[in-house]
């Protein structure tokens, strides 16, 4: 199991971190005038043309005389070119001198991008209007933003994953996942909140103190990425509704999933991913259907993946009372290998489209990146792909190994205290190496089939030595509480010598029980 965590961290490294390309937002494609431009007489508007389109806020252009005195506009407004420009009208005559321009807009992909030009009319002149040269956002708000997205994504991930391992690969004992998939409900929802109130800061460039001004809300609740952010929390509402039908009425078990319930969680699934693309860089540029399409199955697929890998070790670490059916890891294995194929080619193609370009892949530092990155993937996948028997009873031989040390160090020492608690430590580490064995049967065979049974005999004898260790702990103490009122302790006294024989005998035995285990271990 540590093995498979490793290689999902490989995974979720490699595929998930990458630099940003350069054209990933709205970049300033023309003006009108012109920077710099020296016109003849006054201008009737400034009109911006950008490489995608771009959202308009209350305060998107500013415009300053030579003396720095703001000049008063018309609103801000798309011009006829389309959404991909951004116009302002002067009501009346400017006059002559150099005039300052400070835009700021948001591309299709939710983010924030500024910048200034300039003009004359007539002839150039000094002016004391400052040119904006700070980044596009307030540095508090954006990295508390970035924050916000990140948790996002990962709460999206685990709890679309949870649920999926839940219904999909259908473990007998679903109470270990229960607390984790609520946490990621209730984080993916105080994530979205959290965005949703920080969304007019982070678009506006101003300081987080400003998050909760009703007007901002206001306006944060009728532009695109806000109605997004809303229509998330929606989709939650519901998909709390379809998480307690699935497990009501049962304290461990899941009822079966039908067809109908099946279909309704994965159109939920779509919608929620939909929320992501909609507001990201797939809803602008090139190809934006296909993008689309291609932004949702990603997140999907990283969501099953890396959700259902954490589902599968929390089921195995937490697991009690029966190990995880064999069958419930080759039903993983089916969805974790699809999904981590489309991230892989999902992964290349939005690469390959925030590029621009095939040769880009060579000629830019990112391009190259992402050709290593995939190379390595690739080999990851062929290596997992490959022989995953000789990785689980590496993985297998390894437990066992510890189960050894352990028991043979208790047995080293003198009967009393400590040797209780290295037999209980063996015992609990044995139940732990038959539930790897369990799960490594699909890849392993007869040889695991065989090391469950040996460790379950060992796990038996060393849980009637427990048996006995806790019931003699147990007559101590009533044995205590009889003496201290008086009364006669004699029969647990006698209780407890009987006890003693019985935790000796097991004793005894074990040396010879374990050497037989040994013997026949398929390790």
């Amino acid at each position: 199991m540590r093995a498979l965590a490793l290689l999902g961290s490989l995974l979720t490294a490699l595929l998930l971190a990458s630099a940003a390309p350069a054209s990933a937002h709205a970049a300033l494609r023309g003006s009108d005038p012109a920077d710099g431009a020296v016109l003849k007489s006054s201008p009737g508007s400034v009109t911006l043309t950008f490489t995608e389109s771009v959202g308009l806020l209350a305060d998107s252009f500013r415009v300053y005389d030579p003396t720095n005195h703001r000049v008063t506009t018309g609103d801000a407004e798309h011009g006829p070119a389309g959404a991909d420009t951004a116009r302002i009208t002067f009501p009346k005559k400017l006059a002559t001198g150099t005039f300052t321009v400070a835009w700021r807009v948001v591309s299709a992909d939710s983010h924030p991008v500024s910048g200034a030009l300039t003009f004359s009319v007539g002839k150039p002149s000094a002016t004391t209007a400052a040119v904006p040269t700070g980044p596009a956002e307030n540095p508090a708000t954006g990295s508390l933003y970035d924050i916000g997205r990140y948790v996002a994504y990962l709460a999206v991930a685990l709890l679309t994953g949870g649920v999926a391992f839940m219904a999909l690969c259908r473990p007998p004992d679903t109470a270990p996942l229960r607390r984790p998939v609520r946490t990621a409900w209730w984080t993916l929802l105080a994530a979205t909140l959290f965005l949703f109130v920080l969304r007019s800061p982070y678009e506006e460039g101003t300081s987080p103190a400003t998050a909760l001004d009703l007007a901002a809300l206001g306006r944060t609740a009728t532009g695109r990425p806000g109605l997004v952010l809303l229509a998330r929390v929606a989709l939650l509402a519901i998909t709390a509704g379809l998480y307690a039908f699935l497990v009501r009425g049962r304290e461990h078990r899941l009822r079966p999933p039908s067809r109908p319930f099946l279909v309704t969680a994965a159109v939920l699934a779509v919608a929620l991913a939909l929320t992501w693309a909609t507001a990201e860089h797939a809803s602008a540029g090139i190809q934006v259907p296909l993008a689309m399409t291609s932004s949702v199955l990603h997140l999907l697929a990283m969501s099953l993946w890396l959700g259902g890998l954490t589902a599968l070790l929390t089921t195995l670490h937490r697991a009690t009372a029966t190990p995880l059916p064999a069958a419930v890891v080759t039903r993983f294995s089916r969805v974790a290998f699809a999904s981590v194929t489309v991230l892989v080619v999902t992964g290349v193609y939005q690469s390959w489209r925030g590029l621009g370009s095939w040769q880009a892949l060579t000629d830019t530092t990112y391009g190259r990146l992402l050709l290593v990155k995939l190379a390595a993937v690739t080999l990851l996948l062929a290596a997992a792909a490959g022989n995953p028997a000789k990785v689980l009873a590496k993985a297998v031989r390894k437990d066992f190994a510890k189960v050894t040390g352990l028991l043979e160090t208790a047995m080293a020492e003198p009967p009393g205290h400590d040797r209780d608690l290295g037999l209980h430590d063996a015992r609990k580490k044995a139940k732990r190496t038959r539930y790897a064995a369990e799960a490594a049967r699909p890849a392993l065979g007869g040889p695991a089939k065989s090391l469950v049974k040996s460790m379950k005999s060992l796990q038996s004898l060393l849980g009637e030595h427990q048996d006995s260790v806790m019931a003699r702990q147990t007559l101590r103490e009533l044995s205590a509480v009889a003496h201290a009122a008086g009364e006669s302790a004699f029969t647990y006294g006698l209780l407890y010598g009987r006890e003693e024989p019985r935790a000796a005998a097991v004793e005894a035995r074990t040396p010879g029980a374990w050497q037989e285990i040994k013997e026949d271990a398929p390790v």
